[in-house]
């Protein structure tokens, strides 16, 4: 599996940087070629399950997922949720915290494990890389975009 982490520092409060990275359907307005389904009723916990359709017409795949874990940050308490990931070509994990950071800033930390099928364990540190630099770009945009 290829593993990546990447942290992002944004002037906003926790709770706001939480709501801007985890309103699923937002990922697929930062995320070419990406759109994002949410299949359960809200509110967003655990439980909760969603699909990323990545492509153009037939050429493209679901990568559905179910929130496992919610934990909203509260007061100086970091939020947490975890993601797993249950497709037939993307399988895996995400894990997304915010905690507070200094100066009313809060910290985005993004760490994903995933493997696509198919594709070879000696392309672990290429898809790695392009999850850090997709991902990262995404999470910007969540994070600028109010």
């Amino acid at each position: 599996m290829a593993t990546f982490q990447l942290e992002r520092t944004a002037p906003l409060a926790p709770d706001e940087a939480w709501r801007r990275v985890t309103t699923w359907p937002r990922h697929g307005d930062v995320t070419p070629l990406t759109r994002i389904t949410v299949t359960t009723p809200p509110p967003t916990g655990e439980g909760t399950v969603f699909v990323a359709r990545t492509g153009a017409g037939p050429l493209g795949f679901d990568d559905p997922m179910e929130v496992t874990e919610w934990r909203p940050p509260t007061g100086d308490s970091p939020g947490f949720c975890r993601l797993e990931k249950r497709g037939r070509t993307v399988t895996g994990w995400a894990e997304i915290e915010v905690r507070p950071g200094l100066g009313g800033h809060s910290r985005v930390v993004w760490r994903e494990d995933v493997r696509v099928r198919f594709l070879p364990a000696a392309c672990d540190g290429l898809l790695a890389w392009a999850g850090r630099v997709m991902f990262g770009r995404a999470v910007d945009q969540l994070l600028r975009r109010g």
